[in-house]
């Protein structure tokens, strides 16, 4: 009996059924956290479990194709502070200050950050690009990390949602790079 790798599974797909298989689980992953974190008790392991699978789906993909290279690394720091700022444009019209959240809360906010990085402008992106090209990747790992918001954001938020996530694929994409956006994306939710 042969085993199964689950590691190479993603390998072994088509171009299309990779990307399509991608996308299924990180949305099954960001709404299964989102309703496991409903619970009190359970929020904080369901954020940091959340993010965590979201970033196995990295698995089969090299840090290159992750866009995770330690090449030009304070450019990267630099470029997510930036995008960072840009994100917490909202937050400077505010009339009241942005409160701080507890630790526990903080670390599952880099964990839920780093894992959706690494599941949408990482695997996902990369999945759809190999197939579809660079302008797909950037509308597809958006359009999908938009979806994967709709039971944790109000319909309002949505747009403002699938924006970022177009935002910091055009990055991924220019810059071949997600460094930035996991930098960004930690101070945004942080932050908000």
């Amino acid at each position: 009996m042969q085993r199964l790798d689950l590691a190479s599974l993603p390998e072994r797909l088509a171009p299309g059924s990779r990307a399509a298989v991608l996308a299924l689980l990180a949305l099954g992953l960001e709404w299964t956290r989102t309703l496991a974190a409903r619970q009190p008790e359970l929020a904080i392991p369901a954020l940091v479990g959340g993010g965590a699978a979201l970033s196995l789906l990295g698995l089969g993909f090299t840090l290159q194709e992750l866009g995770l290279s330690r090449s030009r690394l304070a450019f990267r720091l630099l470029g997510g502070i930036a995008l960072g700022a840009v994100l917490l444009l909202p937050t400077a019209v505010r009339r009241s200050p942005v409160p701080l959240l507890p630790v526990p809360f903080a670390a599952a906010a880099v964990a839920v950050s780093v894992g959706e990085e690494i599941a949408f402008r990482g695997a996902l992106f990369a999945a759809i690009e190999r197939w579809l090209g660079p302008a797909p990747a950037v509308l597809g790992s958006s359009l999908v990390f938009a979806a994967g918001h709709v039971l944790s954001h109000p319909p309002e938020f949505l747009l403002a949602v699938a924006a970022t996530g177009m935002l910091l694929a055009v990055w991924r994409w220019a810059c071949g790079d997600l460094v930035a956006p996991i930098v960004a994306h930690c101070l945004a939710d942080l932050a908000l």
